[in-house]
């Protein structure tokens, strides 16, 4: 037995002579900032977008920043990546006439604002913004949504991809690895433990349920207001009306079906608690047959006089029944500008 305050020289572990960590036995952390800033770079800088098709030429320039963290734990040969990221990468698209005058250079941004290893099987949230809001810096705005934007989240899933695998200590963890010795007599294989086993399973479970060709919509919002009178305009057909100026069908039971925007979005209410959440089914006219979003608004009151709401619709597909792929962007346009700031100018809610 070890003395007092000397420890049991057979538990401790000490550092090898030469300095190895056999087996990766031990954790080994490395950072990854400046490799993902690198390979980020590499992916998304310079890449052309759109090549005259309407008369546009669009592309990618270089990236503004990469801000967070990013590093690869390994622990006995396991990759154990983590990743908070943002990410500011510069676009400029030009108008040309029929005859190749240049009628427009628009430079823009395109902010995704959160890539993480806790969402690594979701595509992140994405937002175009263009410094020109005429109708021909719109219209590049839109083309690059169109044709853009699968492109930049698709080399972004290359970059959770390379991070799974080990990022900047692949190579490094391939170098290390250690042959086994063959054993003298032939050992049956160890089974799986039912543990990781069942963990697999679910893991292939949530692969299968996620839906492909849509997206979720989230966003928070403020008010200066109290949390039911926010939760009595959004279930009153005339306020809508008032600050939409359009025709509106609300009912205030659930089950009962609501009409907004001129019968342009109709839905069913699903659940209700007065002054806290709203939970309806809306789909919009545009849509293919039989889809169907859900709509969830909490209302939360921090404070008397302020009330925040946070928005969540699921199930947005990515196109329209017309092949249009900005469905998911003109869904969240319209939440913030026909929606949530016309609250506020028409009801004095502004913070």
């Amino acid at each position: 037995m070890a003395k007092y305050g000397e420890g049991d020289k057979r538990w401790i572990v000490e550092d090898r002579p030469d300095g190895a960590n056999v087996h990766n036995w031990h954790w080994a952390e490395t950072d990854c900032i400046e490799w993902s800033r690198n390979l980020l770079s590499k992916l998304l800088s310079d890449h052309t977008i759109v090549d005259g098709e309407g008369n546009l030429f669009i592309k990618t320039k270089k990236i503004e920043k990469v801000e967070g963290e990013a590093y690869v734990n390994v622990r006995k040969g396991k990759i154990i990546p983590g990743y908070e990221l943002s990410v500011l990468l510069n676009w400029q698209g030009e108008a040309r006439d029929d005859e190749g005058k240049s009628l427009l250079i628009a430079d823009g941004v395109i902010e995704i604002p959160y890539i993480s290893d806790e969402n690594a099987d979701e595509d992140p949230d994405l937002r175009v913004i263009v410094k020109d809001e005429g109708p021909i810096g719109r219209r590049l705005k839109d083309a690059f949504l169109a044709k853009g934007k699968d492109f930049v989240l698709k080399q972004v899933r290359v970059y959770v991809d390379a991070m799974a695998k080990g990022g900047p200590a692949k190579d490094e963890l391939e170098v290390k690895k250690v042959n086994p010795k063959q054993p003298a007599a032939a050992v049956a294989p160890v089974a799986a433990p039912p543990v990781a086993a069942a963990a697999k399973k679910v893991e292939e479970k949530k692969k299968e349920k996620k839906k492909e060709g849509f997206k979720t919509i989230k966003l928070t919002e403020k008010f200066s207001c109290r949390a039911k009178d926010l939760f009595e305009i959004l279930m009153d057909d005339n306020r809508w009306k008032g600050f939409t100026q359009s025709n509106a069908r609300i009912s205030k039971e659930v089950g009962g079906e609501i009409s907004i925007f001129d019968g342009a979005v109709t839905g069913t209410n699903m659940e209700l608690q007065e002054g806290k959440l709203i939970v309806q089914k809306w789909r919009f006219g545009s849509w293919p047959d039989g889809l169907h979003s859900t709509v969830r608004l909490v209302l939360e009151e921090p404070e008397p006089g302020v009330t925040v709401v946070k928005l969540t619709q699921t199930d947005v597909p990515e196109e329209d029944r017309y092949g249009n792929s900005t469905v998911v962007e003109n869904t969240e346009r319209g939440w913030r500008d026909l929606i949530f700031h016309k609250i506020r100018a028409v009801f004095g809610f502004g913070v």
